[in-house]
């Protein structure tokens, strides 16, 4: 019984919505081909739009939307060149058998040399084999009708369902990262830890195919990362390291008022706020600086107060040159999820909101490091909630 049971696959878990999420979309898309077969069969006689290997490629589409298997490339490119490669093979060897094996074969090397890969794509290219003198009489018409329309009407129900039911497909690459300093250096997430081409050393040495994107992989290994961080920090979040007395400005507030703050406080940066708290931006010292009127030759010689004193000259608040909108998070958000959030965008402050969206504090990297360092904060300070406090807004 043990040996039975090990036979049996170890998926992982599938909530009973998403199940239902799978079966809906395979429904709807077994009966799209269908109904659109039958409004087509007056123009096209003889082959039916709907074919048994649908039925694999619409589980691959809608259980599977993030397989590199299931990409409408690898279900149109596949089936195209295994049914041309099929009714090739039907005409030119005498044989079924030594037919249908070349087929099959042939269609597996062609879909690995164009990188569209598609399981229910070799049963097509027997069935151009197999299929009878119907097909057979269709010749690479077979490719048109009805392989190709019924692969362009899948991967457009699939297209439309899965989006819809928060799915994202198809799975595009991400663009290649552009480093904002213009240097070698990678981000700075992928400084430490895991890098990609950790990904990839590991993945050339595993030599099988993965029936999982190589982006969604690596996103899945993030999480699982982040999840241990959260463990080892116990859950700390942002409410027990975020600063509580926040200096905060309105978009009235002047540019000579804010940049008082900032030198007061020595801080870079004040959380922009309306009448009600809710945070709508934020403006730092770079604000302040790319907004001067200042002219390079001479600025080169200027330090950042003198820069500054030159910009609070001017008639103008704070609303005209901050930036909105302005990346916060919530007070109960992880530690662990907010790192690699302020490191790889480079962020040196970021609000903090509670439930409602109002500002209730705010972490800095100084914040972080002390956190990181020290590890779970120790005494009431660890303990207390987010409360609202009265908090230091010039107006």
């Amino acid at each position: 019984m043990s040996l039975f049971k090990r036979l049996i696959p170890d998926l992982t878990h599938v909530s009973r919505l998403e199940q239902i999420r799978v079966c809906a979309g395979v429904l709807l898309g077994i009966v799209s081909l269908g109904l659109l077969g039958m409004e087509a069969r007056d123009l096209v006689e003889g082959l039916p739009l709907l074919s048994a290997p649908l039925g694999a490629s619409a589980i691959l589409m809608f259980a599977l939307p993030g397989s590199p298997l299931a990409q409408p490339w690898s279900v149109l490119g596949g089936n195209l060149i295994s049914a041309c490669i099929g009714v090739a093979c039907a005409r030119w060897v005498p044989m079924e058998l030594p037919a249908a094996a070349m087929a099959g074969t042939l269609a597996v090397a062609a879909m690995f040399v164009l990188r569209c890969l598609h399981p229910p794509s070799g049963a097509l290219a027997l069935m151009a084999v197999l299929g009878g003198p119907t097909i057979k009489a269709a010749g690479f018409g077979f490719a048109i009708w009805p392989v190709g329309a019924a692969s362009l009407t899948m991967i457009a129900v699939a297209l439309v369902f899965n989006n819809l039911t928060g799915k994202r497909y198809p799975h595009l690459s991400k663009p290649t990262p552009v480093n904002r300093h213009r240097t070698s250096d990678p981000a700075p997430m992928e400084r430490v830890g895991v890098r990609p081409s950790d990904f990839d050393t590991v993945l050339n040495r595993y030599d099988q195919i993965i029936d999982m994107d190589r982006e969604s992989l690596e996103d899945l290994f993030r999480q699982v990362e982040m999840q241990a961080y959260d463990r080892r920090f116990d859950g700390m979040t942002c409410a027990e390291i975020m600063s509580r007395d926040v200096a905060a400005v309105t978009p009235s507030t002047s540019l000579r008022d804010a940049w008082r703050l900032l030198q007061q406080h020595r801080i870079k940066g004040l959380p922009v706020v309306a009448d009600t708290r809710e945070v709508i931006g934020i403006i730092t010292q770079t604000d302040l600086i790319k907004h001067s009127d200042w002219d390079l030759r001479t600025g080169l010689r200027m330090s950042v107060p003198q820069i500054a004193r030159r910009v609070i000259r001017l008639d103008r608040k704070v609303g005209e040159i901050m930036t909105s909108p302005v990346q916060t998070a919530r007070h109960d958000t992880a530690l662990a999820a907010l790192v690699p959030r302020m490191a790889d965008a480079e962020l040196h402050q970021v609000p903090i909101v509670d439930g409602d969206g109002l500002l209730v504090g705010i972490v800095t990297q100084s914040d972080l490091i002390a956190a990181l360092f020290r590890g779970r904060g120790a005494g009431e300070a660890a303990t207390r909630p987010a409360a609202r406090i009265p908090l230091s807004v010039v107006r």
